[in-house]
């Protein structure tokens, strides 16, 4: 767990990554701390009091507990969600490997962000983990298509495509746009939504690229907005997105308040 502060009156922001190693894949951790660093790194930029942690290194528990003053949540790329959490078995096409208890930890983070109206946004897994948090299904494997590069060195994975956003959702007003240009690399996808959830934006394919919560301060995308090639603007407008969710509930309270 690192933690990484700005001032003691800063919005608290925390960001829960998979896992702080992965011995045996060098190649693989280094791409994905590159991005999570990112994340990390706007969200000091940009004034939060940012926490770092790693799911699989703590217990669903610690998570909780660790998380339980956040005033907003990002959760980051990753591994395959292990498929029994969606019930799903193993043994599918492009399986990696996977963290259960990292799975159990942040579908419980999403569940109590849901109940305490605590902003939060899944990038890439954490769009997945949000979906199969509040009961919807994954699609195991996809004709990748658009959505990764494949047969390619670790580098050069992400893929840049179009995603179509709709017109009335938080995105498009938080992006300013409905069509934008993303970077991608996944090879699952959202099946049957989860409860509270719809589709904010498309693919060229037709797959889901982006979830919102009817009612709660909840999002998901599954592109990488912070990788390094993705447009500048991207990662910072989703966290002002985040910090105006924060100030709203400031101001609703101080109103009950007075």
């Amino acid at each position: 767990m690192t933690q990484l502060t700005t001032s003691m009156f800063a919005p608290r922001l925390v960001v829960i990554e998979v896992t702080g190693t992965r011995p045996d894949r060098p190649e693989y951790h280094a791409k994905v701390q590159v991005l999570n660093g990112r994340v990390v790194t706007d969200g000091v930029s940009d004034g939060w009091n940012v926490m770092r942690i790693a799911a699989a290194d703590v217990t669903p528990d610690e998570l909780l507990w660790d998380t339980r003053h956040a005033d907003a949540i990002v959760i980051v790329g990753g591994e395959d969600i292990t498929p029994s959490f969606y019930g799903e078995t193993t043994g599918y096409e492009g399986e990696t490997a996977h963290f259960a208890a990292a799975d159990e930890g942040q579908i419980a983070v999403v569940r109590r962000a849901l109940a305490a109206g605590t902003p939060l946004l899944g990038i890439c897994r954490g769009l997945q983990i949000i979906n199969v948090a509040l009961g919807g299904s994954i699609v195991q494997h996809i004709d990748e298509g658009i959505h990764k590069n494949e047969g390619v060195p670790i580098d050069e994975i992400l893929s840049t495509h179009t995603v179509t956003l709709t017109t009335t959702s938080g995105l498009a007003r938080g992006l300013g746009g409905t069509d934008i240009v993303v970077q991608s690399a996944h090879h699952q996808s959202v099946g049957r939504l989860g409860a509270g959830l719809v589709a904010a934006a498309v693919a060229p394919d037709g797959l889901i690229e982006a979830l919102e919560h009817h009612t709660a301060p909840i999002t998901g995308v599954q592109w990488h907005p912070e990788a390094p090639d993705a447009p500048a603007d991207q990662l910072p407008r989703l966290l002002a997105s985040l910090r105006g969710h924060v100030e709203s509930s400031r101001r609703e309270r101080e109103l009950v308040a007075a």
